[in-house]
């Protein structure tokens, strides 16, 4: 057996995007893996033959991230195969290329492109397709331009490449840049007639849409000047062009909408008692009147966290009259299913996660990952998981990896529930650093699954300590709810913790502490370093430094900051700067590594600079990180060689003060 490697992670299979044939005779499904060649990931789509439980590659282009089934034989999937099409994407141009493959076998044709970025495609019936497309005002339409025009059009983009124009709230967005007059709008496109006809006009955001019988249910929200958190729910009619309005805008956080029954379900909120954090209800729809059908409390589609996701798959489904959804339990992760009559069942319950899944004929398949093991397929059976693939068993099987222990310590409000992963070789009596790793969030929750770079510092000889603090999920919302009360209650059930660890395994050495996190997890580290020098170094990641920059500069920094600070800097600025780790900065002295990205626009590259020359100003050690072309999920999603600089750099500042 050898130790994990940092750069082990490039061998990783990430799966996503499960999804049953009609019939029910196979399931599709995308696997992305790293390629540091080009610094990206390639992505194909894979199919399981549901009877043999085999499973066969479908494409190999490696740029084949989403599908859907045209019908049991056809799969329909964009990518740009031609590079002409590459060349003009490249300028600027906006194009969608539809590429419809069999599972038997064959190459690839085009089916049908339209002149937009489709960001969401569903089939309506065999004449027509929904797609949400990402639209601006001034994009050009070069589907009407002689060779003159479209050179004149090309200037124009690189022209404007120069300079952003702001005139509205919020003017960027992480991990789609500056976004200010975007719409991601709805269209109808019939392949017969080549047309994509605009169902909602250019002030109009769609985030969401299903379709049934014709019909297509979307959830919209028109604004000007500021995007406000409570869109409504429409019905187009493909029949009869029209559009009806099943909630007004202004009523409810609404998150997510399809038919039900005779009406619509929608999960969503009214905020009136937990703010932006409040979780999702279900609701019944009729007649413009949101009824209450279940009201879970949890966060409906979630699962503890890991570093080795790509892509997306389905965590709520509407099927046969019942709702499934995943959450995380505690330490846990479950799926859920609510019956025809509003009761909430569990599915399945264990401490391997659900990433994604779906069901056909009551036979539910999904993938997952568990504290050892990377992503799989499985279907349940009575209950209990069966493996139905092998993707990435043999990538780890020669890998030394310790199993992450339980431990549960009192908390400022409930007790503590977090894991330590030993160090791997680890021997009784001989003492051993450790690092403190924060989750992101806050509301976001650790169980045991599994972590690359958690794993890599146990391979390096590191105790790591990670557990789910007040302000995390899996525990209800009067747990979760921490407004107001940033870096108060959360911090001391994280230095409880850390005694606690500390008491149960004497081998940490407790002269040889580190501490990390990020997002929140950052924010944390921030407010550790001004409020204790029990950590002899830290690594704080895409953290926030000030609430009051936080709330300007940010994408959702202007209504998050006033829901989790309860303050304005109008109506309360001390408030604001007493929960700033900023202020307590000339306190520090631990040394920092500050990472961050430039295109970080949930916590903007300001908040880092702000840190790492507070700390400078003051004779702290400091070192800070920024990766261009990279944004908030940099240690997630980012480019493989910037992940695995992002490591080394970490690797290097723990060694440096935890191994003299």
């Amino acid at each position: 057996m050898r130790r994990l490697e940092l750069r082990d992670f490039l061998n990783y299979k990430f799966l996503s995007k499960l999804e049953y044939s009609p019939d029910g005779r196979h399931a599709a499904f995308v696997v992305s893996s790293p390629d540091i060649d080009g610094n990206g990931y390639k992505s194909d789509i894979h199919l399981l033959d549901v009877r043999s439980e085999k499973t066969f590659q479908l494409t190999s282009g490696g740029d084949a991230g989403s599908f859907i089934w045209l019908d049991g034989e056809t799969i329909l999937f964009p990518a740009l195969r031609k590079q002409s099409d590459r060349d003009s994407a490249a300028r600027g141009e906006k194009l969608t290329v539809f590429n419809k493959i069999g599972i038997r076998g064959g190459e690839a044709a085009e089916y049908f492109r339209v002149p937009y970025d489709v960001t969401e495609i569903k089939k309506i019936d065999d004449k027509s397709f929904a797609l949400l497309c990402s639209c601006h005002p001034e994009d050009p339409d070069f589907t009407r331009m002689d060779g003159t025009e479209r050179s004149e059009a090309y200037r124009r983009i690189e022209e404007n490449r120069d300079y952003e124009v702001l005139d509205e709230l919020p003017f960027w967005s992480n991990g789609d840049g500056f976004t200010n007059k975007k719409r991601s709008r709805l269209f109808i496109y019939n392949p017969d007639r080549g047309t994509a006809e605009a169902v909602t006009d250019g002030l109009t955001d769609v985030s969401g849409m299903n379709v049934r019988d014709g019909k297509v249910v979307y959830i919209a929200n028109r604004y000007e000047n500021k995007l406000e958190l409570t869109p409504g729910v429409f019905l187009y009619d493909t029949a009869t062009g029209g559009t009806a309005v099943e909630l007004e805008q202004d009523k409810l956080r609404v998150s997510f909408a399809d038919f039900f029954r005779d009406g619509y379900i929608i999960s969503g909120s009214d905020m009136k008692e937990y703010g932006l954090g409040q979780y999702d209800s279900f609701y019944t729809l009729r007649d413009g009147k949101p009824e209450i059908f279940c009201r879970p409390d949890e966060e409906i589609g979630t699962c503890t966290g890991s570093d080795c996701r790509y892509g997306e798959g389905t965590s709520l489904k509407v099927c046969d009259g019942e709702i499934y959804y995943t959450t995380a339990d505690h330490t846990q992760n479950a799926l859920r299913r609510i019956t025809p009559e509003g009761e909430l069942e569990t599915v399945v319950r264990m401490r391997d996660t659900v990433d994604g899944f779906d069901i056909h004929g009551g036979t539910i398949i999904y993938y997952g990952l568990g504290a050892k093991y990377l992503h799989e397929i499985f279907r349940l059976e009575d209950g209990e998981p069966r493996r139905l693939t092998d993707y990435n068993t043999a990538l780890l099987s020669d890998i030394e990896l310790n199993q992450p222990q339980p431990i549960v310590t009192r908390g400022s409000r409930e007790s503590v529930e977090g894991f330590i992963l030993k160090p791997v070789g680890f021997e009784p009596g001989e003492k051993y650093p450790a690092a403190l790793h924060i989750h992101g969030g806050p509301r976001t929750a650790f169980g045991d699954s599994y972590f690359h770079e958690a794993h890599l510092w146990s391979s390096r000889g590191y105790f790591v300590l990670f557990c789910n603090p007040c302000g995390s999920d899996g525990r209800g919302e009067e747990f979760a709810d921490i407004r107001g009360k940033y870096g108060t209650e959360d911090f001391d059930d994280l230095m409880t913790f850390t005694d606690g660890c500390i008491e149960k395994y004497p081998e940490i050495d407790e002269s040889r502490l580190a501490v990390t996190g990020g997002s929140y997890g950052g924010f944390m580290t921030n407010w550790i370093i001004g409020h204790t020098n029990r950590f002899c170094c830290a690594v704080s990641q895409r953290g926030i430094a000030s609430w009051i920059s936080m709330f300007g500069t940010t994408d959702i920094g202007y209504y998050f900051t006033p829901d989790q600070i309860a303050a304005a800097s109008w109506d309360d600025h001390e408030r604001l700067w007493r929960h700033s780790p900023l202020k307590y900065a000339d306190r520090a002295s631990t040394p920092t590594l500050f990472i961050h990205s430039e295109e970080d626009y949930r916590c903007w590259l300001a908040e880092g600079l702000q840190m790492f020359t507070a700390l400078k100003y003051h004779g702290v050690e400091a070192r800070l990180c920024m990766f261009r072309g990279e944004n908030h999920e940099l240690s997630r999603s980012g480019k493989p060689a910037h992940r695995i600089r992002r490591l080394e750099e970490i690797i290097n500042w723990f060694d440096r003060y935890c191994k003299k």
